[in-house]
């Protein structure tokens, strides 16, 4: 009678602190297939600052409204979407963090949301333009947003809060392995 198999070690595709302790060697940065990777935690000023400029605004128009025609649901509801979007930036830490993305042999996942969540894959040679946009916070921080665009337009995805430096070597890389896999079209 043989001795059973031991099982598997684990997956070294596992982010360490999710699933078991990080393997011992761990792939380099810029391998293929090396797990997910988050955002900059940075970007939560990014989205806390957009998030402020918009309660600003709102809170600004409501209060002009109101004091030029003086009816109170123009209060009512600009005081019930500031309070919704107070509520939102309190959110805005896990929901940063829930913005990842990853390589793989084939195509680059991305995932994001907490409560709506949203996973695409997107195959390197149905990439037709890889872009890198920053707007003035994120300047400010060191961040960018790097946006894949398809031939479907509905497939189109933003991974936001990259530090510029991760950005435009992804980008690279993005163009390079799209290249290569549309030569095999």
């Amino acid at each position: 009678m043989s001795e059973p198999e031991a099982p598997p070690p684990a997956a070294q595709h596992e982010p360490a602190g999710q699933g078991g302790p990080a393997p011992q060697d761990a792939p380099a940065p810029h391998v293929i297939d090396d797990g997910w990777r988050r955002v900059s935690p940075k970007y939560v000023v990014v989205e806390v600052v957009g998030s402020v400029i918009g309660v600003a605004i709102v809170g600004i128009v409501g209060g002009v409204l109101w004091s030029i025609f003086q009816w109170w649901w123009i209060a009512a509801i600009a005081g019930g979407i500031i309070l919704v979007s107070l509520v939102s930036i309190a959110f805005e830490p896990r929901r940063v963090r829930s913005i990842a993305y990853r390589l793989r042999e084939d195509d680059l996942l991305f995932r994001r949301g907490i409560l709506y969540q949203r996973r695409v894959a997107v195959p390197y040679g149905r990439m037709q333009l890889v872009d890198i946009t920053r707007g003035p916070v994120a300047r400010w921080l060191g961040l960018a947003d790097l946006k894949l665009v398809t031939a479907a337009a509905a497939s189109g995805v933003a991974v936001p809060g990259l530090p510029l430096a991760e950005a435009e070597e992804l980008r690279d890389r993005l163009v390079a392995l799209a290249e290569t896999r549309r030569a095999g079209l």
